[in-house]
């Protein structure tokens, strides 16, 4: 299976520490991968390099089998690539339709066409099968489970076929957790390729195709999730465990 978007031999380092060493990692068309480790396994500098926010300092990265550099979040969004961090970077005082729209707004007769985008932002968020009664309601007095959807709909209105999500359950309680895990299997549906990057393994064993596991900045683990429960996934994240 070709890939998508795929990484060969990507290293990054700061200063002296090697933050990633050799990491070659490929993402297929409609999949769920999960990326885990613990801390300072070199998921962070992964991801940035992933969606542009930073330059890895060796390797290469190819977009539908084409070489690819990155030069922004920005620049990997226009081509298709974009990232949804813990942070969500929403505008919490800005309405739902504006979130869904920053960057790309809609114009008729050159003003603002706010009834087609808060028409078109109820549509996105439908496709995700939630349900905001008024998208003129400022973000900020959105559940956790709904901003994702409002953060994942920008980035469908952006036409993005891939989705990063950094920890997209942390901090929340237990029925925002579960309405986010249906946001990731929504997309899957969709034919959207998700990279899941989480701490929680029972996130990851309910929703990945595949999981990729590093440590200490290498990759040590990429293979099939066959099936495997988080108390599998947590030994084979501290080191034990055998995958395969």
């Amino acid at each position: 299976m070709s890939a998508l978007l795929s990484l060969q031999g990507v290293g990054k380092r700061y200063g002296g520490v090697a933050a990633l060493e050799g990491v070659d990692l490929e993402v297929h068309a409609g999949e769920v991968l999960a990326v885990c480790g613990d801390n300072g396994a070199g998921k962070s500098s992964l991801i940035r390099i992933m969606s542009g926010a930073q330059r890895a300092d060796a390797g290469t990265m190819a977009l539908r089998g084409e070489a690819v550099v990155f030069r922004s979040p920005h620049d990997a969004l226009v081509r298709g690539v974009a990232t949804i961090y813990q942070e969500l970077a929403l505008a919490p005082r800005m309405s739902v339709y504006e979130n869904v729209f920053m960057g790309s707004e809609l114009v008729r007769f050159g003003l603002l066409d706010k009834r087609r985008m808060r028409r078109e932002a109820q549509a996105y968020l439908a496709r995700l099968s939630v349900h905001v009664a008024d998208t003129r309601r400022p973000v900020e007095g959105l559940s956790g489970g709904q901003r994702q959807a409002v953060a994942i709909s920008r980035a469908l209105r952006w036409g993005a076929e891939v989705i990063i999500m950094d920890e997209p359950t942390a901090a929340l309680g237990v029925r925002e957790t579960a309405q986010v895990l249906e946001l990731v299997r929504a997309l899957k549906r969709e034919g959207r390729t998700v990279v899941l990057v989480s701490h929680d393994m029972r996130d990851v064993a309910a929703l990945a195709d595949r999981v990729c596991i590093l440590r200490a900045g290498r990759k040590v683990v990429d293979e099939p999730l066959g099936g495997r429960r988080a108390e599998d996934l947590v030994a084979l994240v501290m080191g034990g465990g055998v995958m395969g």
